[in-house]
């Protein structure tokens, strides 16, 4: 089974740069040893279970709710059973799709 969730985390009430505020959040993320990838909107994270993949959330939120007065937290989640390696998997077979459609150009 293979848990992919999107979470994307900030303080509202700490001005317009917030990076080292997120920067907490990512640094939860690479100690849990899941794997992940950050992009500049989001950060996405592969899981074996939705349990596994709120815990994190939850572990993300927590540090920044000792210095952060409110915080905005977005997630998808999308479950998908029987499959794994699916961050790497998903980008992989875009890029060969592309890879196709430009030597039709």
């Amino acid at each position: 089974m293979s848990v992919l969730i999107g979470i994307s985390i900030f303080p509202l009430d700490k001005g317009e740069s917030v990076s080292s505020y997120v920067a907490r959040a990512v640094e939860v993320i690479e100690k849990s040893r899941f794997p992940y990838v950050l992009t500049p909107m989001e950060t996405i994270v592969e899981t074996e279970t939705v349990e596994e993949a709120l815990k994190l959330v939850e572990e993300c939120f927590k540090v920044l709710k000792r210095d952060c007065n409110r915080i905005i937290v977005n997630i998808k989640i999308d479950y998908r059973k029987g499959k794994s390696g699916r961050i790497k998997g998903k980008i992989k077979s875009v890029e060969e799709k592309l890879d196709k459609s430009l030597s039709k150009v």
